[in-house]
C-alpha cells in the first residue's frame, strides 16, 4: 500500500456527474436543501440524498440544520479551492458544458465564488487594487499595502478583525472564466459583502449570477478605476 494521502478517493467523489453538479452549485455560497440541489443534480431526492451522504463523509461538504430545515453547504475554503480550481482546469482544457441564453453572459460577467466575487468585474476589481498599489504581489505572496489598509477603513472594514480569523486574509483565485485571478481571501469576502450592503450590486437567487443595479457600474468603477495598460 501506498502512503500519503488518498487522492484517488477525493476524486472519486467529485468525479460522479451528479455530485460534481451539487458542488457547483453549492459554490454560490448559499446553504441549499436536498430538494434544491437534486433539482441542480437533475435526480431524485432520494439519489441526491445519498450524493450528499458520500460528499460528507469525505468532507466536502456538511449539513446545517435550522428548525425543520436541513441545508448543506461546501466544508469551508478548502472545498471551495477544490472545486474552482477544477473548474479553472476543465475550463483551461477546453472542457466546458454548452450554455445558452442571458444567464451564461451574466455568470460571466459577475458571479459569486463561494463569497468573493467572480467573472469579469472579479477580475477589474482585482486588476484595479493591483494598479492603485492597494494590493502588492512579491515573494511573500498577496498582501495589503499600507495605502491599502486606509481603502479598507474607508469602506468600513476592519482588517484587524479579519487577521484574526483563520482564512487569509488576501488570496489569489484563478477565475474559470477569465482564466486570470480574482481576489479571494477574508479581504474578498468582505469586500463582497460591502458592496452588496451598498447597494452596488445583488446576487441572483436562483443562479451564481450578480447583478448590478442601475447606478452600481459607476460606483464599482470609481471605486476600483482601472487605466488601460
Amino acid at each position: 500500500m501506498k502512503d500519503g494521502p488518498d487522492i484517488a478517493r477525493v476524486a472519486a467523489l467529485i468525479g460522479d456527474p451528479a455530485r460534481a453538479n451539487i458542488l457547483g452549485s453549492l459554490m454560490s455560497g448559499k446553504a441549499l436543501t436536498v430538494t434544491e440541489l437534486a433539482a441542480e443534480a437533475g435526480v431524485t431526492i432520494q439519489t441526491a440524498s445519498s450524493h450528499l451522504a458520500k460528499l460528507e463523509s469525505g468532507s466536502l461538504v456538511k449539513p446545517r440544520k435550522e428548525g425543520r430545515h436541513k441545508y448543506f453547504t461546501l466544508n469551508g475554503s478548502s472545498a471551495s479551492k477544490v472545486i474552482e480550481s477544477l473548474m479553472g482546469f476543465a475550463a483551461g482544457n477546453g472542457q466546458l458544458r454548452t450554455r445558452t441564453g442571458p444567464r451564461d453572459a451574466a455568470l460571466r460577467k459577475a458571479r459569486v465564488c463561494y463569497n468573493h466575487l467572480a467573472g469579469e468585474a472579479g477580475i477589474r476589481m482585482y486588476d484595479s487594487l493591483l494598479q492603485q498599489r492597494l494590493l502588492h504581489l512579491d515573494d511573500g505572496g498577496l498582501n495589503l499595502s499600507r495605502k491599502g489598509h486606509a481603502f479598507a477603513h474607508g469602506l468600513g472594514i476592519d482588517i484587524g478583525e479579519l487577521s484574526l480569523g483563520r482564512t487569509a486574509l488576501c488570496r489569489e483565485c484563478l477565475d474559470w472564466s477569465e482564466r486570470k485571478s480574482h481576489l479571494a481571501g477574508s479581504l474578498g469576502r468582505a469586500l463582497f459583502d460591502t458592496l452588496q450592503q451598498r447597494g452596488i450590486f445583488k446576487c441572483d437567487k436562483s443562479s451564481r449570477a450578480v447583478h448590478f443595479g442601475l447606478r452600481g457600474p459607476q460606483a464599482f468603477e470609481k471605486l476600483f478605476p482601472l487605466k488601460a495598460p
